[in-house]
C-alpha cells in the first residue's frame, strides 16, 4: 500500500488542500480494511525550540487523525505520534536547508501497526 506523505505550511497543522487526496486514499484503505490499524507520525523542520517542535508535530498527528475519523474510521484504530525535528526526511544543517528541504520535513508519515 502506497500513500504519500503529507505536507505543512511552516508554523502550522491545519490540513492542506493537498493533504486530502492522501488523506482520503488512507481513509478509504482503512475503510475496506477494518482490522488494519496505523500509526500517523508527524514531523517539523528544524526550525524553533524543541519542545514548541515537539507539540506542533503532535498537533500535525492529530489534525491527521480528525480528518480520517471525520470519515468514519473509528479512532481507536488510529495513534498519532509527534517526533518534532527529531526525525528529518532531509538531514541537513539546520541553517544551510533550502525551502524544498525544509517542506520534505514537514510531514505526517503511516504505519501500519496490526492487521
Amino acid at each position: 500500500i502506497v500513500i504519500d506523505d503529507i505536507f505543512y505550511d511552516f508554523d502550522k497543522w491545519n490540513i492542506r488542500d493537498d493533504a486530502k487526496v492522501p488523506l482520503e486514499k488512507l481513509a478509504k484503505m482503512l475503510e475496506e480494511n477494518p482490522g488494519i490499524s496505523i500509526e500517523l507520525a508527524s514531523h517539523t523542520d528544524c526550525r524553533g525550540e524543541a519542545e514548541y517542535n515537539r507539540e506542533l508535530s503532535q498537533k500535525r498527528a492529530n489534525s491527521a487523525i480528525n480528518y480520517i475519523s471525520s470519515r468514519g474510521i473509528l479512532i481507536t484504530r488510529l495513534q498519532s505520534q509527534g517526533y518534532g525535528a527529531a526525525v528529518p526526511a532531509i538531514d541537513c544543517a539546520c541553517a544551510d536547508c533550502t525551502e524544498e528541504e525544509h517542506q520534505s520535513n514537514r510531514r505526517t508519515t503511516f504505519k501500519v501497526l496490526g492487521f
